[in-house]
């Protein structure tokens, strides 16, 4: 398959506050696009041309490096852009799936200091993740464009903890930066309907 940038799901200036529009048209913009076409250039001539971009990422892993990097890095921000969305976050999750999260990971407080502080405790550039694996929720963190797909999990909320994610807003506090992802920005309902696939 050939990468394409997709268009973000709202405004550049809708997520407030909470992520600027100058954080995203650099993010999305500049870093995504980046990837897409680093992507492009890189997958020419090897085994996973024509393959899905799940493919691309689990075969590549290990083998290919600029293959992978860029391929994990793009199916990793097609997700964060609709991982979030205005007016989102809040302790109103969806049924099946605040449910879950009672069960697996202890109710949604301790969900999300431990989510949190798996961004917090990412060292370096890197993603926290909240994953399915043999049938429970798990929280985990990987460094730089990896993602749960090669550790046999399903990744059904990620953050990007990379400074490009937050520099410009939160500067080199991403504690605060979690708070706000987790709290305001959260689209519980696409989290949701990637859990209902699983």
């Amino acid at each position: 398959m050939t990468f394409t940038l997709p268009p973000l799901p709202y405004a550049y200036d809708a997520l407030g506050q909470f992520m600027s529009k100058e954080t995203l048209e650099f993010h999305h913009d500049k870093h995504h696009q980046a990837y897409v076409t680093n992507g492009n250039n890189a997958l020419k001539g090897t085994e996973w041309e024509g393959k899905s971009l799940e493919e691309i990422v689990t075969g590549s892993f290990g083998k290919n490096p600029a293959v992978f990097n860029n391929a994990g890095q793009h199916y990793n921000h097609i997700h964060f852009w609709s991982w979030m969305k205005p007016n989102g976050g809040g302790t109103k999750l969806p049924g099946k799936l605040e449910k879950k999260i009672n069960e697996d990971l202890g109710g949604f407080e301790k969900f999300k200091t431990d989510f949190q502080a798996a961004g917090v405790g990412q060292f370096g550039a890197g993603w926290a993740w909240l994953q399915v694996k043999n049938g429970k929720l798990e929280i985990a963190k990987t460094p730089n464009g990896e993602n749960p797909l090669v550790h046999g999990a399903t990744p059904i909320l990620g953050v990007d903890v990379w400074e490009h994610s937050y520099y410009i807003d939160y500067r080199n506090r991403r504690p605060d930066y979690l708070k706000a992802f987790v709290e305001n920005l959260v689209n519980w309902e696409y989290v949701e309907s990637l859990f209902d696939k699983v």
